[in-house]
């Protein structure tokens, strides 16, 4: 069992790129979510698409998402990390 999966392939969402058709990997990412001048980086597992870069998602990666927008536009941050500050240039 490789990765802690049976079937590594059975658990992919998609099996090519629905933008360019390219073949599809996992991998881990981060990304960058941002919520009323709040900013979070998160990693998440993700489909990569070798050829164009695409990013694809599952549905409980968006949901995750969606959570942290919402406590970053509310201002619910008092289990997340801070790393640094950010400015803005004037």
């Amino acid at each position: 069992m490789a990765g802690g999966f049976e079937n590594e392939e059975a658990m992919k969402l998609f099996e090519k790129c629905p933008l360019c058709g390219g073949e599809v990997v996992e991998k881990e990412v981060e990304k960058l979510l941002k919520g009323d001048g709040n900013t979070a980086i998160v990693k998440v597992k993700a489909e990569v698409c070798h050829h164009c870069g695409e990013r694809l998602y599952s549905p409980d990666v968006i949901a995750k998402f969606e959570d942290i927008r919402k406590r970053l536009k509310d201002g619910k941050i008092e289990n997340f990390v801070e790393i640094g500050k950010s400015y803005q240039a004037a």
